[in-house]
């Protein structure tokens, strides 16, 4: 599906945009405007979320070291206006954009010796089988 060109202050429903939300990227639709939020619906994933803690980033030592799961397809997420941009070009399918940012997690983890990037690539593995059933 290819999208339209629009300029970020004119940001309407159905617009196709990019979204941080927490750690993870994503391509999706706005399906409603908030006054300090966009609701968007997911198409695709850009990046994927962080593992751990969201508030000791890259730490082991924290009382639950949680497993993040990127958002799912279509679902609805609330993202802060200043986090979001326009998107053009095509959409990838979300199967696939999953996979992709999947894999780059991984490889950039695999480069870094850290406790942390441990932990992350065991629930990152634990994760992608159950991505991919």
């Amino acid at each position: 599906m290819r999208v339209k060109k629009v300029s970020e202050n004119t940001l309407q429903i159905g617009d196709i945009v990019t979204g941080i939300a927490k750690t993870g990227k994503y391509i999706g639709e706005i399906t409603n405007i908030r006054p300090q939020h966009y609701l968007v619906k997911i198409k695709a994933v850009l990046k994927h979320p962080l593992q751990g803690d969201l508030h000791a980033p890259k730490e082991v030592n924290v009382p639950i070291f949680h497993e993040r799961r990127a958002l799912a397809f279509n679902e609805q997420t609330n993202i802060p206006l200043k986090m979001v941009r326009p998107y053009e070009g095509e959409i990838p399918s979300y199967e696939k954009s999953l996979h992709d940012a999947l894999n780059k997690a991984v490889q950039e983890l695999e480069t870094d010796n850290s406790e942390w990037a441990k932990r992350s690539l065991e629930n990152l593995a634990i994760l992608k089988i159950d991505y991919f059933k």
